[in-house]
């Protein structure tokens, strides 16, 4: 056992500095689809507001030609 154990700590190590990679990795990804999320989320309020925005003309529009038709033009 005692002459297999250099060859056991070099598959050890070998084994640490993998994990380390897929770590480091898995980290840039997390923090790729954190920037990603906080950007749709911005987007998405935007389009929220613009959708309200709509809305909101949608209305004065439908009142206008509401006040137009009882002008009887």
């Amino acid at each position: 056992m005692a002459d297999n154990l250099p060859e056991r700590l070099a598959e050890l190590e070998k084994s640490v500095k993998q994990a380390v990679e897929v770590i480091a990795g898995l980290r840039r990804e997390r923090d790729a689809l954190g920037a990603k999320l906080t950007a749709m989320e911005a987007e998405r309020r935007e389009l929220q507001s613009l959708k309200q925005e709509r809305k909101d003309v949608l209305a004065q529009v439908d009142s206008i030609l509401k006040e137009l038709d009882k002008l009887d033009l």
